[in-house]
């Protein structure tokens, strides 16, 4: 029993180190970058290239405009011929299983049928080029975190209100937490019935918020379940130099 115990743990352990990892965006020498990573691991965004789905950029009216992600060392830098004043991408990061000897195998449940866990994780990822403003539903973002209310603070300290939305609708359950970057293992906040939470601005300067959501399996045979985890990125400004 006790033994039966101490795997559960580590495998929620496991699961929990091999979700943490998520994507965002930040500027890098003036230049705005894809990040890969968590808290301050900064990891190589290059390697994971190949598992962007999407990268969109978008005007002051949402109206999309071509955006790429260009290698430059190890950076994934936004490049574009116009201007984007917003940002979003998805990345894929796969199937993994958890045998529940501490080894994740890139391999469904089909394929490891002792698993005690199997899911599909995928990363989200929306920035704004300034402060807080309204957001509407991305279709690529199938987990998103949009700001609520009309008025948004543009000072460290000031409460705002988040919601969360799966496949578009507010989803309840998600947990989200304030600061990925530098608080990344706070306590969360779990979203209400309409997949809202509220909390004070955490920086003067770049703010990653974060949330994660359990979504249920279309293909049992597979996986278990989608670990999605999505952020929200935006920077207020500091006092003039």
């Amino acid at each position: 029993m006790l033994k039966k115990i101490c795997v559960i743990a580590l495998t929620a352990l496991m699961t929990a180190q091999a979700s943490a990892h998520g994507i965002w965006f930040a500027e890098r020498s003036k230049q705005l970058a894809m990040i890969y990573g968590v808290g301050a691991d900064d990891l190589d965004a290059v390697l994971r290239l190949p598992k962007v789905g999407s990268v969109s950029g978008f005007d002051e009216d949402w109206d999309t405009v071509d955006v790429e992600l260009t290698p430059s060392g190890p950076l994934l830098l936004v490049t574009s011929d116009d201007y984007p004043v917003a940002v979003s991408a998805v990345l894929n990061n796969g199937i993994w299983s958890n045998t529940g000897e501490g080894h994740w195998i890139g391999k469904g449940r089909d394929e490891v049928p002792d698993a005690i866990l199997s899911e599909e994780t995928i990363k989200y990822a929306v920035h704004l080029r300034g402060p807080l403003r309204e957001i509407p539903y991305i279709k690529t973002q199938v987990l998103q975190i949009v700001p609520a209310g009309n008025e948004f603070p543009l000072m460290m300290g000031e409460q705002q209100t988040y919601q969360v939305l799966y496949k578009g609708k507010p989803v309840q359950g998600a947990l989200v937490k304030r600061d990925f970057v530098n608080d990344p293992d706070a306590e969360p906040l779990v979203s209400d019935k309409d997949g809202k939470v509220t909390f004070d601005i955490r920086n003067q300067g770049l703010n990653v918020v974060v949330a994660t959501y359990d979504a249920p399996t279309d293909r049992p045979n597979i996986i278990d379940k989608y670990e999605l985890l999505a952020t929200l990125s935006f920077v207020l400004p500091h006092a003039p130099e």
